[in-house]
């Protein structure tokens, strides 16, 4: 019976709503924009990460070194994308 239950799925929904729980405190105490900002970032990127991980099951496949290269070509994309339109439009050049 102990090999029927899912501790994996469980754990990571435990640990998604404890990083949830840090993100929403963010609301709550009274931080400076910078703190505020960090640990809203942080606590993004770990539930991304948990999420693909755990229940997206990136890494039981034969190929999971091309789903991780999927993903930081996307993370890649998107940090050029952001950057762009900073560098375009506020740092105005």
């Amino acid at each position: 019976m102990k090999e029927l239950f899912p501790v994996k799925q469980v754990m990571g929904f435990v640990f998604s709503l404890i990083f949830t729980a840090i993100a929403l405190s963010v609301y709550f105490f009274d931080l400076s924009f910078a703190a505020g900002l960090t640990i809203l970032i942080v606590t993004a990127f770990i539930q991304a990460i948990l999420q693909l991980v755990v229940f997206m099951h990136a890494g039981e496949t034969k190929d999971k070194w091309a789903i991780y290269g999927n993903v930081y070509f996307m993370i890649f994309i998107g940090l050029i994308t952001i950057f762009g339109t900073l560098f375009l439009f506020i740092w105005d050049m």
